[in-house]
């Protein structure tokens, strides 16, 4: 059965680094820290006091019409700027009336209006229950995002929230290439979406997953993941689509697989089975072999389980080529942003592609015996890319492994 080719044509993105993805591309190709001091709540009662924040996140300049910034929560307004950039960017905004049915959105979320519900909740006990009104928590549902979004700009393609942890966003590229490439739509908003909450930066406190000072991806003196807020957005379509209006293209989705490694809550199973088949399984679908992959664009939590693991994965599914291939964590740039995470990180891989060059692992100073590859630590590498491998293992035990390449006529199967 033929299956239709799915592109990317748009990128947008709100993130601790940058509010647009032009600013990203500069920001990753400098290696800035997004990392420091938290202010959206008091971290004084937690082990660590920093995280990836967006700073001064105004709906009045952020959300134009025809959305509502009405009862908007931190989750909204970032997915509403990135959507807006996306389609912008794709030439898609407003949004065509003749694609409005066969356009949707899947959005791979966590936290959603839980920061949100936290004030509110802080609002009903000082008050004595006397403040807190219904709308007040209306946008707590993490599915309010998506739900704004196709309401205001009329998509009535389809539309699905992703709640699989740190995978959410990788989940929801994958998803939405199937429903194009099956005829079940034409055009779909990819991505992600997760704001810092107290309640999220409690837990990873009380799991001690958190470094105090910035993480640092695969380095001996790791101790933990930083966490940070983002959205990140894609515009996907079918290549017959992008071509009949000749539409700029940026890469293409050739594959993804997905795995659970049935094994814990919150610790990845240390013998990578999970990792592996997810790896194995985006490259089967994409057709193509391990030796395709130019870089691989890490999951790279800077947790000395989950680096150790990675790594492990990547030399049982590349073998002999794993020490060849260059692989990079840009969570020491932008925090660990969640379920946005893995949809940020196919916006890193479409710069890096566009760009040519690879974003660095900041903060990896001293070498891991654990973690012996070629993890790009000394600032970015210029490298012409057209496969890429993205990572996104998630608690539970959830694994994403999307392939992303450079778009040719000829695909990249052929060349």
């Amino acid at each position: 059965m033929h299956r239709e080719r799915v592109v990317i044509t748009g990128l947008g993105t709100v993130n601790a680094l940058a509010r647009n993805t032009g600013d990203f591309s500069r920001a990753l190709r400098e290696g800035r820290c997004g990392i420091g001091p938290l202010t959206l709540f008091d971290t004084s009662p937690y082990r660590t006091h920093n995280g990836a924040e967006v700073k001064n996140l105004d709906p009045q300049e952020m959300v134009p019409p025809p959305f509502s910034r009405k009862r908007m929560s931190r989750a909204d307004i970032m997915a509403v700027a990135a959507t807006i950039e996306a389609l912008a960017d794709a030439g898609l905004f407003p949004v065509p009336e003749s694609i409005c049915e066969d356009t949707g959105i899947i959005l791979g979320v966590g936290s959603g209006g839980k920061l949100e519900g936290e004030y509110a909740y802080r609002d009903y006990l000082q008050s004595e229950g006397r403040r807190v009104h219904f709308s007040t928590l209306a946008n707590l549902c993490p599915a309010s995002s998506a739900d704004r979004i196709t309401t205001a700009l009329g998509l009535m393609g389809p539309k699905t929230t992703f709640m699989t942890a740190c995978s959410s966003g990788a989940t929801a590229i994958g998803f939405a290439r199937d429903l194009i490439a099956g005829g079940a739509a034409t055009v779909m908003l990819a991505g992600g979406v997760e704001p810092l909450s107290q309640t999220t930066y409690a837990t990873f406190n009380a799991l001690q997953a958190v470094d105090p000072e910035f993480c640092k991806p695969f380095d001996r003196k790791r101790q933990g993941l930083s966490l940070g807020e983002a959205a990140a957005m894609l515009v996907l379509e079918s290549l017959t689509h992008a071509r009949q209006r000749g539409a700029r293209i940026y890469g293409e989705v050739l594959g993804y697989g997905v795995t659970c490694d049935a094994h814990h809550m919150t610790a990845p199973d240390p013998e990578a089975s999970g990792a592996v088949r997810s790896i194995r399984a985006a490259l089967s679908d994409a057709g193509i072999s391990p030796s395709t992959v130019d870089y691989i664009h890490a999951h790279g939590t800077a947790t000395p389980s989950n680096d150790a693991m990675e790594t492990k994965a990547i030399k049982e599914v590349f073998g002999t080529d794993a020490r060849r291939i260059p692989v990079s964590s840009t969570k020491a740039m932008t925090g660990h942003t969640l379920g946005a995470s893995g949809a940020l990180a196919a916006i890193v891989s479409m710069i890096a592609i566009r760009e040519g060059f690879i974003p660095p692992t900041i903060h990896h100073d001293t070498p891991d015996p654990e973690c012996d590859l070629d993890y790009v630590a000394t600032g970015a590498r210029p490298a012409e890319l057209n496969v890429i491998l993205s990572n996104a293992f998630a608690f539970g035990g959830n694994n994403t492994s999307v392939i992303l390449g450079r778009y040719s006529e000829r695909g990249i199967h052929h060349e």
